[in-house]
């Protein structure tokens, strides 16, 4: 079958690891499902699976893509949770210690058709596309775990997300602002900021501006580069929930502002089966879509994962069949 891999681990050139071509049709086993992929998003972290991040050496190669939509055999249509955790665990599945995403130890969606457990396929609402379907189960459901689970944050309160044009924050930014949120948004480029404006934010600022007001919550995907002015943005008693740092690890935690300030700061990662289902169904009843940046053939793979390595984004990057 057609697929977009990983030949090996290249950390410093990672797109000289991504191979289009031949690789051996999956088989289902018991109680898995295989699934026709219609549509498969991009995400950063197809980018570190490329530099060997998350996955062992033995494991290449490795197709690429955690989030997808498609066609069971049956014809149902169907949406992918990529948290693949262990049958015996009981609870939150983002808390297994057995956890793993696709691409880490089961192959991935970028490939004409895709393994996983049968739990994992969830049905596609009929208002959204598949291209729009294949946005929800990473970046999508990453943001509404920080947004409804994690920020405790109520209707009419001000939340801040650090960077206007990634799909984390394109996602925090329409379900914010859906739920009744004031949303700010900081961008590097005149055009990020337009982004998120018609996206849905209420004001949108510089990287590192000084706001009119400090605010309930920050958002967070960036890290160092954004996190002081993430600390220093925040009400006495606000939240930054964190579910990444692409810009790398804070320089200073900032501890006396955190302890005086009484910050909290909260870790997220990924999200359940269950608040899938439930964003779905939040997308269909309010009637958002995500915002897809580019649509592009999987044969063209290279073209999106070099978009994103270099910060070309403008909304979700998505591969279709």
């Amino acid at each position: 079958m057609f697929a977009v891999y990983a030949t090996e681990p290249k950390p410093d050139d990672p797109l000289a690891a991504l191979a289009v071509g031949e690789r051996p049709d999956p088989q289902a086993p018991e109680g898995w499902v295989a699934v026709n992929v219609r549509a498969a998003s991009l995400n950063m972290h197809d980018l570190w699976t490329l530099r060997g991040v998350g996955i062992k050496a033995d494991q290449f190669p490795m197709i690429l893509g955690c989030d997808g939509a498609g066609v069971l055999e049956d014809g149902t249509e169907v949406v992918l949770h990529s948290v693949i955790g262990d049958p015996a665990w009981r609870g939150d599945e983002t808390l297994d210690p057995k956890r793993t995403l696709l691409t880490e130890k089961h192959q991935g969606t970028f490939a004409d058709t895709v393994v996983v457990p049968a739990r994992n396929a969830l049905p596609k609402p009929s208002s959204l596309s598949f291209a729009e379907a294949a946005c929800m189960g990473t970046a999508w459901l990453t943001a509404y775990r920080m947004l409804f689970t994690k920020s405790g944050l109520r209707p009419g309160q001000t939340m801040l997300v650090q960077g206007a044009s990634g799909g984390v924050s394109t996602a925090l930014i329409e379900l914010g602002r859906a739920a009744g949120m004031r949303v700010w948004v900081t961008g590097r480029t005149e055009a990020k900021r337009s982004l998120a404006l018609d996206l849905g934010a209420h004001e949108t600022f510089e990287s590192g501006a000084r706001l009119p007001e400090r605010v309930d919550a920050v958002f967070e995907t960036v890290g160092k580069a954004t996190w002081s002015h993430t600390m220093k943005s925040l009400k006495p008693g606000g939240i930054v929930v964190i579910s990444g740092a692409t810009s790398g690890d804070a320089t200073a935690a900032e501890l006396q502002r955190l302890f005086f300030l009484q910050l909290r700061v909260v870790g997220s990662t990924m999200g359940t089966r269950e608040e899938l289902g439930d964003l779905l169904r939040f997308c269909d009843q309010a009637g958002i879509r995500p915002k897809i940046g580019s649509e592009l053939p999987m044969t063209e793979a290279a073209q999106g994962m070099r978009a994103m390595l270099d910060g070309e984004t403008n909304g979700k990057i998505v591969f279709t069949r």
